[in-house]
């Protein structure tokens, strides 16, 4: 039985090829970091990096958790619940409008912390990214919860790989600086929203992008009770996924308002190099979460328990060319001012060594309707994060940053597997008991 669930549909093959979207996704972010390197500076990237980060974080945060519940309802048998469609776009629609309306209040205080130097009107209008992030977002994950492997990895590859056409538009017209880069992040969002909105349409069997309404489209009445389902497994879920953006970004934000945009840029490089190590995991959990949603509880801990050895090894044994390369690679990359970075990106590709196995054991939690427990563990680490962050940020700048978000990783990925591991061993009854404790609302 283990046999045939990991080679149904070539589950390794899979997440090879997700691995693969994803290092395209990473070479486009690289190709895309080095233009504005050499146009602008390490400043510069410091504020494309917060840009990318900071409306996509209150995007997330006003839609309930809905990107991570999409998976668990889009999952057969919650796959035909009546008005789940309508559901689910009300929670997305009414987050979107919500978060775009909170950025722009709150753009004056975002302006004076994180971007001192550009006009609060501009980062006002950098709003418009909340709602263009949100409807991707949720359109890559419908595409994941619907196991449309092929178009999730097309548009996790397309999304990072449109931002530098995109920013040559505004470029070509005569516009510079951070308006050029919010310009190109707005359109590569859009550009690439549509096509993964386009593939869940077809991938429901539905014309005209699912606009035709009634059972053929995104539009009707929603379900009051079904919103509350959907809002409390993603509450609980977005508790993890967060903290896990958290635990990957805070600090950049909190080295961005303490440092400035030219300490952070390097930074920021220097992280985007070690998260080459996060892939694997990720792609684990993309790929696995919809598969362990589908069988039953004792199949689904077999598979999980005979993934992590591999992982483990395969990402520790990457680590070390990838510590080793950091200097040429960043160096030839990005210039010589950019030299500081190197240490610090060692630091945090010591902090990976077991992403590969956590992220098998987060497909676990999330597959068996349990977010809860991923969420709880992933607290710790971000508790780390913070109280190291502020400690030695201040004193090492860059290189406190990347020592805090180590120990970070490293508690919270080995009590995520450890978790795994205790779970995995319980007898069938109890682990259904806890997901059906965790599922209900």
């Amino acid at each position: 039985m283990i046999r045939s669930t990991l080679r149904s549909g070539g589950p390794v093959r899979t997440v090879l090829a997700n691995c693969s979207a994803r290092l395209l996704a990473i070479l486009g972010l690289t190709l895309a970091t080095v233009l504005v390197a050499r146009i602008g500076g390490p400043a510069e990237v410091g504020e494309y990096a917060l840009l990318r980060m900071l409306p996509g974080l209150v995007g997330v945060l006003c839609v309930l958790g809905l990107p991570g519940a999409l998976a668990f309802f889009l999952a057969e048998p919650r796959r035909g619940l009546p008005r789940l469609w309508p559901t689910l776009m009300a929670i997305g629609g009414a987050g979107a409008i919500l978060g775009t309306v909170l950025w722009v209040a709150a753009s004056p205080v975002i302006a004076k912390v994180f971007f001192p130097d550009e006009p609060p009107w501009l980062i006002a209008a950098a709003g418009a990214t909340v709602a263009s992030q949100l409807v991707l977002t949720l359109g890559k994950t419908a595409l994941q919860g619907l196991e449309d492997r092929r178009g999730g990895d097309l548009v996790i590859a397309a999304e990072e790989l449109a931002f530098l056409p995109c920013f040559l538009v505004p470029l070509a017209a005569g516009i510079h600086g951070i308006a050029a880069v919010v310009v190109g992040l707005g359109l590569a969002d859009l550009v690439v929203a549509v096509d993964a909105w386009r593939r869940v349409s077809r991938r429901l069997g539905w014309r005209r992008l699912g606009l035709a309404g009634g059972a053929f489209g995104w539009w009707g009445r929603p379900d009051r009770q079904l919103g509350r389902r959907v809002a409390s497994y993603g509450l609980r879920g977005q508790v993890g996924g967060l903290i896990t953006l958290l635990n990957l970004r805070l600090d950049v934000a909190i080295l961005g308002a303490m440092a400035g945009p030219a300490v952070l840029g390097g930074y920021a490089v220097a992280s985007k190099y070690a998260e080459l190590l996060r892939l694997p995991g990720t792609a684990l959990t993309w790929v696995f979460y919809p598969r362990l949603a589908k069988i039953d509880q004792a199949e689904a801990a077999r598979v999980a328990r005979r993934m992590v050895g591999p992982a483990l090894i395969g990402i520790a044994a990457a680590a070390i060319p990838v510590a080793l390369l950091a200097s040429p690679v960043l160096r030839i990359l990005y210039g010589a001012s950019f030299g500081p970075a190197v240490t610090p990106a060692r630091v945090l590709v010591a902090g990976m060594v077991l992403a590969g196995a956590s992220g098998v054991a987060s497909a676990y939690l999330y597959g068996r309707g349990t977010p809860g427990l991923n969420s709880l563990v992933l607290g710790v680490g971000l508790a780390i994060t913070v109280v190291l962050d502020i400690s030695l940020i201040p004193r090492f700048g860059a290189l406190g940053a990347a020592v805090a978000s180590t120990a970070a990783y490293l508690s919270t990925d080995a009590l995520l597997i450890g978790l795994l591991l205790r779970l995995s061993r319980q007898p069938a009854h109890g682990r259904a008991s806890v997901a059906i404790g965790e599922v209900t609302p």
